[in-house]
């Protein structure tokens, strides 16, 4: 179920208009394995007829399950925007569609929520990232003698004694 607002219901005062989109009406297209979106949008809006446009004014809130690029640590994200506001023409050439008197405002939902999306979610600002990596050497399981360092194919070719 689209997002829409009937122009008739704006001829004589602003209408209100609040609820929650399910994420797949959204079509997001999402092909990023670090940012995922499954829990519906909240919108809460007013929509008013001004001069020949449609203001829309209000706030969009859809909750993110990121995985943070740094540590790889899973966390909830919310992509709000709190004071969204569109002025959408209904006449001349970039005018919106207008079907059965109703303008579907989810398409322009979608952008601009796909605008806000994180590039690289991070869990918390100062996030140092995944432990460092031991330092020596480390045993290998296979063979309790020998390390790890030791059973690499380079390993072998850095003990040959070559003479020149």
């Amino acid at each position: 179920m689209p997002i829409l607002v009937n122009l008739r219901h704006l001829e004589t005062d602003s209408f209100k208009l609040k609820g929650e989109l399910p994420v797949a009406e959204l079509e997001l297209d999402l092909r990023d394995d670090l940012v995922r979106a499954e829990k519906p949008l909240c919108f809460k809006f007013e929509a008013q007829l001004i001069e020949g446009e449609l203001l829309v004014q209000g706030s969009l809130l859809l909750p993110l399950q990121c995985t943070c690029v740094r540590c790889l640590k899973n966390f909830e994200w919310n992509l709000e925007l709190a004071e969204w506001a569109q002025l959408l023409p209904l006449e001349g050439d970039e005018k919106v569609s207008v079907v059965n008197d109703c303008v579907d405002l989810t398409p322009i939902v979608r952008e601009d929520i796909l605008l806000e999306f994180p590039q690289h979610p991070l869990c918390e600002t100062d996030c140092r990232g995944l432990p460092k990596k031991l330092e020596g050497k480390v045993k290998n399981p296979s063979d309790p003698g020998q390390t790890l360092e030791e059973s690499s194919a380079w390993a072998a070719l850095d003990k040959l004694k070559l003479n020149k």
